[in-house]
Parts: structure tokens; sequence; C-alpha cells
């Protein structure tokens, strides 16, 4: 029987600045005023509002969340996650990776979320082996789905085709039925 968790799971290839959902999850910096690659997008996208709400938030630490207005993106809110630098392995990355898609899930159900796209948090800039990463967001995500009913999708959003393959494998390993 499949877990009913595994039939929340979209993973698409494309642009998550432009998906009409309830809110984004952005690979933020622990400054959350903005930054390159998926951050980068999403400030542009969102316009200078968004700049000035981050600046009021002081910051996040690594493995942490904090949510925003989504402002001229299509979604109502942003949800910043720091994920962590990787640095081998051997400080924590895993948990601290981890402890991004736990947060940004509790954010969902306090802001009643309903659908929430994930970047590959960690894979740009920060160096996180995307295999490692995606095996570790699906199978946090698929825990966190089981006590969270209000959520009808989880997308796995993937900008090049390199992600798109690791996240297609991790899925298949930890929902096979996911992808039929």
């Amino acid at each position: 029987m499949t877990d009913p968790a595994c039939n929340k799971f979209r993973l698409v290839k494309g642009d998550i600045t432009r998906m009409e959902v309830d809110a984004i999850v952005n690979a933020a910096n622990s400054s959350l005023l903005g930054g390159g690659g998926v951050d980068g997008a999403i400030h542009r996208a969102a316009g200078p509002e968004l700049l000035e709400e981050c600046r009021k938030l002081g910051g996040c630490p690594t493995g942490k969340a904090k949510a925003t207005q989504g402002y001229r993106l299509p979604a109502k809110y942003v949800f910043h996650a720091v994920g962590p630098v990787w640095h081998g392995g051997d400080r924590g990355e895993d948990e601290l990776l981890a402890s991004c898609y736990r947060e940004c899930l509790h954010l969902a159900k306090q802001y009643g979320v309903r659908t929430l796209p994930f970047p590959a948090i960690s894979c740009g800039a920060y160096g996180f082996p995307v295999e490692r990463a995606a095996r570790i967001a699906i199978r946090t995500l698929r825990e966190g789905l089981q006590s969270q009913p209000q959520i009808e999708a989880v997308y796995l959003v993937c900008f090049d085709d390199h992600t798109y393959r690791a996240y297609r494998q991790a899925l298949k390993e930890e929902c096979p039925d996911a992808l039929d």
C-alpha cells in the first residue's frame, strides 16, 4: 500500500517564482537580504517590499526558516529557509538541511498553506551534494506530511536537468509509486 504522503509529491522542472501556490520556499542566506540563485530570483520577482520586510526580521540561523508576504509573487507567502553550507558532511549538515524542511512544514501549518514548492535547498552556491540533499528532502518531507493533512501538494522544483534526475531517483527510492 502506498504511503498517502507520497501522493502529495509533484516533481517539476521550472521557475519557482512563477508558481501559483499558497507559499514558496526560498533557499535563503542567513541575512535574508537576497543573494544569488533562487534567493536572488525570488527577491527580484517579489519586488523591493520583500527586502524591506526581510530587513525587519533580523536574519535567520542555519536550519531555521522565517515567513514573509509574497508581494508581487503569485504566492501569498515566502518561507525563507537557511540551509547549511557543505563542509564535507561532518558538521551536522544533514540535520541542518532536514531542519529547514521541518521548519517550513511548521510554517505551512501556522499559515494554513495547502500547496508548497521547495527548491533544492543548499544545492547551489552552498555546495551540498544534490543526490544526498534530495534523499534528505524527500525523507524529511514524507515524515512531516504524516501530521499535515491540510497540505495537498508539495512541489520539488528543480532548476536544471541534473537536479531533476537526482530528485526523481530519490523520489523513486522513497516513494516508488509516486511517479506512476
